[in-house]
């Protein structure tokens, strides 16, 4: 592997394992904060996605994320079947669907994301000022970091 400017092999693969415990162990300490919450992350993902990008067609999600049509197939029924998505006509192809949030989609959707900002306020309360400094200062590089990766470019 080729080391990022100013970043060792070591140090990015340290933040691949850090992130995969961060986001394991929000996933664990969030279904605790709200226990009713049962949603799999893939149908959460796809919630985040219409927040973002809403009207968008089933095929434009699979891309967005990177899943198989029958995925993507799956995910929406759920959804569709748990009222926290609907689709609607696209007046451009009578033929094509584009999905929306519902109002219940809506409200899940942001209760999970509230519970998300809660956990890791609570859990920074327990850091010191230069870890806390340490994290502020992270979070544009982290940023620039995944519109790199969204945008899918892996190096000049």
């Amino acid at each position: 592997m080729v080391a990022a400017r100013g970043a060792s092999g070591k140090d990015l693969d340290a933040l691949a394992d850090e992130v995969t415990r961060l986001r394991r162990a929000l996933r664990r300490v969030v279904r605790s904060d709200l226990p009713f919450e049962t949603l799999p992350m893939a149908q959460i993902e796809v919630m985040q996605l219409l927040a973002e990008r809403p009207g968008l067609r089933a095929g434009e999600v699979g891309e967005a994320l990177l899943l198989a049509p029958t995925t993507v197939s799956t995910l929406v029924g759920a959804l569709l079947t748990q009222d926290l998505i609907d689709r609607r006509a696209d007046p451009a192809d009578r033929r094509a669907w584009k999905l929306h949030l519902t109002s219940e989609g809506k409200q899940r959707l942001a209760d999970w994301q509230q519970s998300n900002r809660r956990v890791l306020r609570d859990a920074a309360a327990h850091l010191d000022a230069a870890d806390l400094r340490a994290l502020h200062e992270a979070v544009p590089a982290l940023a620039r970091l995944v519109s790199r990766l969204e945008e899918g470019r892996s190096a000049d």
